[in-house]
């Protein structure tokens, strides 16, 4: 177990709270929409270059790779400089690589622009720094559930870009996303003010932290621990948020408004991340995990199952049927997928500022980057996978064989902390369960007259 460290306690009231709250939240909503905008405007640049679904997978993923290696440094940096800095500047640079997009013409300046969309991944790590100085530990939990709900910006991309793409041009729908997180930069900065940690530094003149302290918690293999959760959790939801809209147009052969509207229904259970913070408040982490885990095999092991057509040799002939997932049906199931998942994501973020309330930056950075890297490898191996396998339901498989083996590894070490804690409670039980009822202190005494020399 490691120390844990005291988080201070934030000089502010709760309207300040609620205001800072809500001007990051709808920050991060439009920075998240902007980083999963290729999910809908790729698939018209897939059919104007004439892409694989390998090649394709890698358009999309790309943004989702510089959000995520970013994460770790501009983690740091809020840590170092204050988020409210640092969220702006990220804010006004994406801007300008969004802009810049709509004048791009081949494949490899597309992975290149690519690269500069996704810092707008980024804004995860410096957003959870910059929320989580405003709010007591007890409360971090739902404030930063609540603040996680900005992966909705994936849903409203689904959602609402195709009908742009299909009114504008994806030309001109890449503007209207850069002008609008232009806009949201300028009001974000306007609005808002440093946190109390960051504002007390200046009041004192204080030199910023260096970036080395910041980094000495990553060697406690705790923090990797949670990585690795948040890689399929918040990984597995954006990998899936970018490679929804192309299966429902490969598999069920919807166009790009109705698939993108459906794929939207998965990317709205992103709303519940807020409950998975309360949850993670009342009922524990751990627990929340746990549910998160359990039911994403579920899930997953029935998104698995691939169309196939049964010849059963009957009575009186062949009766041959198919057994495959009815769209409705496999809606409903993406869904409770995305909501197990969001419920880990907010249940992974709970334990941050909890054991590293002084390094939630360079923390949050890392677990964030390496869940990130999940949205990027996840897309191009569903890509592969299609190309090399042939079987749409292939990018399922994989997530059942991966969750199942978080589950088991979580649930293993849990167990040998359990038995580490209890070990000396363990040395007093009996060999044998019979034995328990004699197995005791007084009936040790009352036996004893009758062994006495």
């Amino acid at each position: 177990m490691d120390t844990q460290e005291l988080a201070p306690t934030p000089i502010a009231t709760p309207s300040r709270q609620l205001r800072i709250l809500t001007l990051s939240t709808l920050a991060f909503t439009v920075c998240f929409a902007v980083w999963t905008l290729f999910s809908i405007i790729g698939l018209p640049i897939k059919a104007k270059l004439g892409l694989s679904d390998s090649e394709f997978a890698l358009l999309i993923a790309t943004p989702v790779l510089t959000g995520s290696l970013s994460r770790i440094l501009l983690g740091i940096w809020a840590d170092q400089y204050g988020g409210r800095l640092v969220y702006t500047l990220l804010m006004l640079a994406t801007s300008v690589a969004v802009w810049l997009l709509a004048s791009v013409e081949s494949y490899p300046m597309f992975l290149l622009a690519a690269l500069g969309v996704g810092l707008a991944g980024g804004s995860f790590a410096v957003g959870v720094a910059y929320v989580s100085r405003w709010f007591e530990s007890a409360r971090q939990g739902t404030a930063l559930g609540i603040f996680g709900i900005g992966n909705v910006g994936a849903a409203c991309t689904n959602f609402f870009a195709p009908f742009l793409v299909l009114a504008l041009g994806w030309e001109s729908t890449a503007r209207v996303y850069a002008a609008a997180l232009l806009t949201t930069a300028v009001l974000f900065w306007l609005l808002t003010e440093d946190d109390p940690v960051t504002a007390e530094r200046k009041r004192h003149r204080e030199k910023a932290p260096a970036a080395f302290l910041q980094l000495e918690p990553l060697k406690r293999l705790q923090v990797w621990r949670f990585a690795l959760y948040y890689f399929f959790a918040f990984g597995g939801f954006v990998a899936f948020s970018l490679w929804l809209p192309r299966y429902y147009v490969g598999f069920y052969g919807l166009d790009l408004k109705a698939a993108g509207m459906l794929a939207s229904a998965y990317s709205f259970t992103s709303l519940l991340r807020a409950v998975g913070g309360v949850l993670a408040d009342k009922w524990g982490a751990r627990r929340i995990m746990y549910l998160s885990f359990i039911g994403s095999v579920a899930c997953t092991f029935f998104l698995s199952y691939p169309a196939t057509d049964y010849i059963v040799h009957g009575i009186e002939g062949p009766i041959r049927f198919t057994l495959a997932m009815p769209l409705w049906l496999f809606t409903l199931m993406t869904m409770a997928l995305g909501l197990f998942m969001t419920l880990g994501t907010a249940a992974v973020y709970k334990h941050i500022p909890v054991y590293y309330p002084g390094h939630v930056g360079a923390v949050g950075g890392l677990v964030g980057m390496i869940g990130g890297l999940g949205g990027f490898f996840l897309p191009i191996c569903f890509g592969v996978m299609n190309d090399l396998i042939g079987v749409w339901t292939s990018c399922f498989m994989l997530m059942f064989a991966l969750v199942a083996t978080a589950l088991t590894w979580m649930h293993l070490a849990i167990r040998r902390m359990e038995q580490a804690a209890l070990a000396e409670e363990l040395k007093k039980l009996p060999e044998l369960p019979e034995m328990a009822e004699i197995h005791t202190e007084e009936h040790v005494r009352a036996m004893g007259k009758y062994f006495t020399p």
